[in-house]
């Protein structure tokens, strides 16, 4: 008999689609459905109470988000609030600088002859194409803040991060709103990307120090700080396991809110597919935290989680 009542309360509800909606009246219309269509929706309703003042709201950045056209979203995101702490890859913040020193990607074809990309100096990115000239204004926008950094200091990589988003002019720069906004940018594995390596290659004849373990008391201090917590977890490696490995060294028995994007599976045991119910039992993820595994392209969920809580919010505003 409960088997049955849990079932009439939870039956399908049959999305409806019409032409003048929104949104987030699309995303509503899903909420009564299964599959990635009830997932997404649920995503909508953490992502929306996260945005409680007392959330600390950290997101884990990882894949080829800003090469795909999802830069501004992120850009977006960080000034509207929506991240307190960034935690990312090298190669984002690679082609996030890229675009904010002239350059562009550009539309191109998973199926192009790489050999004769080559030969014409485009490097391609599944179905994106960059110009290998823009690598040299990179190049000597990250020399020029090298040069400009002190000798004597010694430096976090989020203290590194936060000197290249000072120099950026571009407002829709990630590292610019960052560094505008205040919002710290981890990049545990920075050394594995052109912003490593320029690094390095400058400390051959110049002086640089950056502690890669400085960060760690700062994020810590703020998992520590933080009434409530909630994480956003596009794809997996550093940035997703950087976020979750906090939650090991303080008190607070994991994240309260989660939400994953991710397409990979669970069966290889690899950690951009590995459910956020595995991390329950490492204590990352709260026993009673409400969480949720987008199974979608984070290009397609990110920006309608995005535009849906943000007409949620506007709407809040003007009640």
């Amino acid at each position: 008999m409960w088997a049955r009542l849990k079932m009439m309360e939870n039956r399908i509800r049959h999305a409806e689609v019409r032409g003048t909606m929104t949104v987030d009246e699309l995303i509503r219309q899903l909420d009564g459905c299964a599959f990635g269509a009830g997932r997404i929706a649920k995503a909508c309703d953490i992502l929306e109470k996260m945005q409680a003042d007392d959330v600390t709201k950290f997101f884990g950045l990882s894949g080829a988000m800003v090469p795909a056209g999802m830069r501004n979203v992120i850009s977006d995101m960080i000034r509207g609030g929506y991240i307190d702490v960034l935690v990312t890859t090298g190669a984002n913040m690679v082609h996030d600088i890229i675009e904010a020193t002239g350059g562009y990607h550009a539309k191109g074809s998973e199926n192009a002859d790489d050999i004769a990309l080559k030969g014409q100096h485009i490097n391609r990115i599944y179905d994106v194409f960059l110009n290998e000239e823009y690598f040299t204004s990179l190049e000597s926008k990250l020399q020029e803040v090298y040069r400009g950094m002190d000798e004597n200091k010694v430096y976090s990589i989020s203290d590194l991060m936060r000197e290249i988003g000072k120099s950026l002019d571009d407002k829709r720069s990630i590292l610019r709103s960052a560094y505008e906004m205040g919002v710290p940018v981890y990049c545990p594995a920075v050394q594995d990307s052109i912003i490593g390596l320029q690094a390095w290659l400058y400390t051959q004849t110049s002086r640089l120090r950056v502690d890669a373990f400085k960060d760690m008391r700062e994020l810590i201090d703020r998992c520590y700080d933080a009434k409530r917590t909630g994480a956003i977890l596009i794809g997996g490696g550093v940035p997703k396991n950087y976020v979750l490995q906090c939650m090991l060294v303080t008190p607070r028995g994991g994240y309260d809110y989660v939400i994953q994007i991710t397409m990979d599976r669970a069966e290889t045991g690899g950690l951009s597919g590995a459910t956020l119910d595995e991390a329950r039992s490492w204590g990352k993820v709260g026993e009673n935290a409400e969480a949720v595994q987008v199974i979608c392209d984070a290009t397609i969920a990110l920006p309608l989680m995005l535009a849906a809580v943000n007409e949620r919010l506007s709407k809040k505003k003007g009640d």
